[in-house]
């Protein structure tokens, strides 16, 4: 594994050489394997293999980026030449810079097994789900099923001293189901992902849900326009963590963009409740040992018993607003950092999900979401929505083709999550409630 960062010590060499004042690269190096199959029959197999280099170096305050997919020592002085030459046109930017060398040990996660499968194995898994998929009753096509393996090497050094590398592997599956007739299908999905083979969920039990899921949707009927408790399920409650990170994104916050921008030190949330962030878990499907400017990682509490305790923030907008890197820099070979949260969540609650809607009259429990209707200037949330109705606390007939509507500072204050917590995506919520939600139906 030391050959990348030595091909990386060799391009900050000639970065510096070239009058570079300092600089960073990136080297990522992988392998992918994917397989498609539907009704039955293999439609695609693909294998990627690549590496890509990126350089990032700064003269005074300004800063350029160049990348190659050559590792070649004998081609990086006129790589640096031509990134320091491009540095030197561009405008200053006056909290651009390397971060501060930090303090601290890098962490062994074990985000790499040795499983690299054969064709025939992710065809069996691909086969296993759709099959599944197939065998429930209403069913009548699929999309197919997907099984994907990458593996991929990320090594990362800086004139600041700081050089590490890491391995991450992933292993996943997906299908759809579509269930009905002509202008009455309905069609759902389910998809997994791991790091580990052996972590990775059985194929067979992702085919039947989606399926069984499909079915349930069939002849939807709309609601009527109410305010209604709303209750989202794990799967699309997870999209409000991503607003709240979005408008805690210390980018975001610095630009002025964000309508939690006076809100630091404030409760945000509900009393109670806790958003984590966990660069450091072990097998943790965004979990990494440092970040894209070589931090090492670290865990956190977002928000604690509901107050606001920390933006999400990489180097740039940490010294806009006058504080400390949270260690959050995410990157590519060709793009400068940005912040980014890692593996989030929303801690549950203590209440099951049939308990926390046990005393709804009338309600709805929503599982798809449609469109981007957030403004993150003033929090006005607007979503396309499909579900089913709940009718004294219990699950009724399908919905869909109307839209939930409020405000997130109303929403985030009136979430209450029940205790079904499962860690699937990277970004996880339990089962959330929220009351007085404004339906605009039929």
């Amino acid at each position: 594994m030391s050959n990348h960062l030595d091909t990386l010590d060799h391009l900050l060499r000639a970065a510096r050489a070239a009058g570079a004042d300092a600089a960073d690269a990136l080297f990522v190096n992988g392998a992918s394997l994917s397989v498609q199959r539907r009704l039955g029959q293999m439609e695609q197999v693909e294998r990627a293999e690549g590496q890509d280099i990126g350089l990032r170096v700064f003269v005074g305050r300004r800063s350029a980026i160049v990348s190659t997919t050559d590792p070649t020592p004998t081609g990086f002085a006129e790589l640096a030449e031509r990134a320091v030459a491009m540095a030197r046109v561009v405008p200053e930017d006056p909290f651009g810079g390397l971060p501060d060398r930090a303090a601290g040990t890098i962490p062994v996660l074990d985000l790499c097994d040795n499983e690299e499968p054969e064709v025939a194995a992710l065809l069996a898994r691909c086969a296993a789900a759709e099959d599944a998929a197939l065998a429930v009753k209403g069913v009548t096509n699929t999309e197919g099923a997907d099984a994907s393996w990458s593996r991929t090497h990320i090594a990362l050094a800086a004139t600041n001293g700081f050089a590490g590398e890491y391995m991450r592997a992933s292993h996943s599956i997906s299908v759809t189901a579509l269930a009905g007739s002509g202008t009455g299908m309905e069609r759902d999905y389910d998809y997994a992902s791991a790091t580990h083979l052996a972590d990775l969920e059985d194929a067979a039990g992702l085919g039947r849900l989606a399926a069984e899921q499909a079915v349930a949707r069939l002849n939807p009927g709309r609601p009527d326009t109410a305010t209604l408790p709303i209750v989202y399920s794990p799967r699309v409650a997870s999209s409000l963590l991503g607003h709240l990170t979005s408008a805690i994104n210390g980018a975001s916050v610095a630009r002025g963009t964000s309508f939690l921008r006076d809100r630091m030190g404030e409760r945000v949330l509900a009393a109670g409740l806790v958003v984590r962030d966990d660069a450091t878990r072990p097998r943790g499907l965004r979990s990494r040992p440092f970040d894209g400017e070589g931090v090492p990682a670290s865990a956190r509490a977002l928000v604690e018993d509901g107050v606001l305790k920390t933006w999400v923030l990489d180097t740039r907008s940490a010294r806009q607003l006058g504080l400390a890197t949270t260690g959050h820099a995410a990157r590519g070979v060709s793009s400068p950092p940005s912040p980014s949260t890692t593996n989030l969540w929303l801690e549950p609650g203590i209440l099951s999900p049939e308990s926390l809607m046990s005393d709804i009259t009338l309600g709805i429990y929503v599982t798809e979401l449609i469109g981007m209707g957030v403004n993150g200037v003033t929090g006005d949330y607007s979503r396309g929505a499909a579900g089913f109705m709940i009718r004294n606390g219990v699950l009724a007939e399908a919905v869909s083709g109307f839209t939930i509507a409020g405000n997130l500072t109303d929403i985030f204050a009136r979430m209450v999550p029940a205790n079904d917590l499962r860690f699937r995506r990277g970004t996880d919520s339990p089962t959330v409630r929220v009351d007085g939600m404004t339906v605009a139906g039929g």
